[in-house]
């Protein structure tokens, strides 16, 4: 089952997958997969130490000890991109310290999507992950040596080497070596849901689903389009939606990251704050 973040881990995330945007756009192939690599690093050690979590996540610590620290724990170990997103996670607010590692397993998810991407394998992710899920359910005695604790994380991943060899995309084979390994107390089953959910949404990023309270010119339509565009830092296609129920303003909607200036909102919104 996917988690639900709390409303600051929301809004934090938001913010934070911005920033990954921001940083994948310039990074070649193998760059991208550098950069993924780097946020699972960083994954592993958030999900193993509650008091590193909590340390990142501590509003009363100042930025530049949190940079120390993040300095510390991974020095060389991981590049630039990687530990710039790191100090902007801990200069953001969560509702609780495990959600930013809620929060960076998603973006190492998405940073290996858009290095599929770049290779123009993304489709091809998405489906071989599906197709995986079939594999462990024709397959029951894969699916249990895979769950098992009793043999190595090593061993688990040479396992899955030998099933798919040569079968799948670079990402899809780098995904599922972490499906096995960072399963962060989940089943295989359903850490490989929650990363599939992941992939798909990454798809769903090059595509705006606007709605507007009147049709838009030509004009208004290339220019959302435009500054769509510059903010993913990919060519984004927008769909609009024509509803007078908004007012005024429009709604955005990237897969599951919402905009909402439409005039309805702001008196919704007004009339929360007037009975709370």
């Amino acid at each position: 089952m996917l988690k639900t973040l709390g409303g600051s881990s929301r809004q934090s995330l938001l913010s934070l997958r911005a920033a990954l945007d921001s940083k994948l756009k310039d990074l070649s192939h193998p760059a991208a997969i550098e950069f993924a690599t780097d946020l699972f690093t960083v994954l592993t050690v958030l999900s193993s130490s509650v008091g590193v979590r909590r340390a990142l996540t501590d509003n009363s610590r100042d930025a530049s000890s949190k940079a120390e620290l993040i300095s510390n724990l991974f020095g060389k170990n991981i590049g630039a991109p990687a530990q710039a997103l790191m100090a902007s996670a801990s200069s953001l607010r969560w509702s609780n310290p495990a959600e930013l590692a809620d929060a960076i397993e998603r973006l190492a998810v998405e940073a290996e999507a858009s290095a599929a991407e770049k290779n123009n394998e993304l489709e091809k992710l998405e489906d071989q992950l599906f197709d995986f899920t079939r594999v462990l359910v024709a397959n029951p005695d894969l699916r249990q040596a895979l769950n098992t604790s009793a043999d190595s994380d090593a061993g688990k991943v040479a396992l899955l080497e030998v099933v798919v060899k040569g079968k799948y995309a670079t990402s899809t084979l780098n995904l599922l070596r972490r499906v096995v390994v960072l399963r962060r107390g989940r089943s295989i089953d359903s850490t490989l849901t929650t990363y599939s959910h992941y992939v798909s949404t990454r798809r769903d990023r090059l595509v705006a689903h606007v709605k507007s309270a009147v049709v838009l010119s030509d004009v208004q339509r290339n220019k959302l389009v435009a500054a769509l565009t510059k903010q993913m830092g990919k060519e984004v296609h927008v769909n609009i939606e024509i509803d007078p129920k908004v007012l005024g303003g429009i709604s955005i909607r990237y897969a599951d990251d919402v905009i909402d200036g439409t005039i309805s909102n702001r008196l919704a919104e007004a009339g929360r704050a007037l009975v709370s």
